[in-house]
């Protein structure tokens, strides 16, 4: 009896062994490469997209786009690339790292993000010049940051950030944590903070535009779900939670 329960117990312990094997073997995780950004946006299509693909997974690596594209370069790993501007799209493109035609999606411009309330009465660009005022931006090679760069050549006003970052949540972050008093940030991103800041809106901001690119990657580890993916952040659906976030389109 003993030898009966025995080799019952071991065919259980390999049925649900093969179980196990055949679960993981229908699940698919897909990896896309996406500007910081668009961080609360893809968040909420991940949701979407996996409701509507049951077994796959979507795993970010948000970025600053300059950034994505160098970890793409030296071999990581991707299956989407969504950049935050043309032109690190199109380093991506040059450096054979990305599988056909990229497709602008969304486009986003510029805001001031300053402490709730506004206490230093910021208006304008121009008043980001002030002395005594701690403004952080993002680093030139960034889109927001070379999106400031553009504002700086159009209106002949030089900034001299206290720091240059990264991506923008950072610089949000900053602003957000009272360690700046104001901070060049995507609409999108002061939007998605709440109350954490003010908005100050400034007209020069129309003249430097992003267009937001995406992409298969070339050598995708799941080239059909990535380019199923794509279809739907270019879907109607997507745009509309785009728009909601605060994107314009393209």
């Amino acid at each position: 009896m003993k030898k009966v329960l025995a080799a019952l117990a071991v065919v259980a312990l390999v049925g649900t062994g093969c179980g196990s094997a055949g679960g993981s073997a229908d699940s698919k995780s897909l990896t896309v490469f996406a500007a910081a950004s668009l961080t609360e946006s893809f968040n909420a299509l991940k949701t979407e997209f996996e409701a509507q693909h049951p077994g796959v997974a979507v795993t970010y690596n948000f970025a600053g786009s300059s950034s994505l594209v160098q970890q793409m370069s030296n071999g990581a790993k991707a299956d989407v690339f969504a950049s935050a501007d043309q032109a690190n799209m199109d380093k991506a493109v040059q450096g054979g790292v990305i599988d056909g035609t990229p497709t602008v999606f969304a486009t986003n411009r510029l805001t001031i993000a300053v402490a709730p309330g506004n206490p230093k009465g910021i208006a304008g660009f121009a008043d980001l010049t002030r002395a005594g005022l701690v403004v952080v931006t993002c680093a030139p090679q960034v889109p927001c940051g070379a999106a400031t760069q553009k504002v700086e050549q159009n209106t002949g006003v030089t900034l001299k950030p206290a720091s240059e970052e990264q991506d923008v949540k950072q610089v949000l972050a900053k602003v957000a944590s009272g360690d700046a008093d104001a901070g060049l940030v995507y609409v999108t991103d002061a939007g998605a903070a709440g109350g954490k800041v003010t908005e100050v809106d400034f007209p020069e901001a129309a003249g430097a535009t992003n267009n937001y690119p995406i992409a298969v990657v070339k050598d995708a580890p799941q080239p059909d779900l990535a380019r199923q993916f794509e279809q739907f952040v270019l879907s109607a659906q997507g745009r509309q939670e785009l728009v909601k976030a605060g994107f314009g389109t393209p």
